[in-house]
């Protein structure tokens, strides 16, 4: 257990309410929760704190959730858990494309492991994906390692620790 829905859930609330301290202001957030894991809703009300610009959709698979999300809310930021199919990768490859940005989790403790899955290769070739996140196995909800795309030569590129998440 890595604590990764945690992490997503926690990085919504601050995405969506603001942070004072380095002046970020609060941005639309859409949550595809497709399993109730995230905000778990109950009669249309979230019980964990996700923060207050968010809109939900759930019990939806993701990529009509994805969809559905860039058509008719206007989110400045997509966030879904678990990716992991070719309609995913559509999906997200459309609200890219949109103009929307996305967080987005999948399982592989390596990029390495990423790159031979074939989906996420997929997702990986279009370029869109500007940070790769691993989290440490071994202490729950601490990073292990930070990749960002080099554009200019498309291949990721490990960060050291002094610039992890800057």
């Amino acid at each position: 257990m890595l604590g990764k829905t945690t992490i997503l859930r926690d990085l919504i609330r601050q995405i969506s309410s603001g942070i004072k301290d380095i002046k970020f202001k609060a941005v639309n957030v859409g949550v595809v929760d497709e399993r109730g894991e995230i905000s778990a809703l109950f009669k249309g009300v979230p019980q964990n704190d996700i923060g207050i610009k968010v809109d939900i959709i759930e019990n939806t698979s993701k990529d009509l959730a994805i969809n559905m999300l860039v058509r008719s809310m206007a989110p400045e930021i997509i966030v879904a858990d678990e990716i992991g199919n070719l309609s995913d990768i559509q999906a997200i490859n459309y609200a890219v494309c949109s103009g929307v940005k996305g967080i987005f989790t999948a399982h592989g403790s390596s990029l390495l492991d990423i790159t031979i899955n074939p989906i996420l290769k997929e997702l990986l070739s279009l370029n869109v994906i500007e940070r790769i996140i691993f989290l440490d196995e071994t202490k729950k909800g601490f990073i292990k390692e930070v990749y960002y795309l080099d554009k200019k030569n498309k291949e990721y590129i490990l960060k050291q620790d002094e610039e992890l998440l800057y």
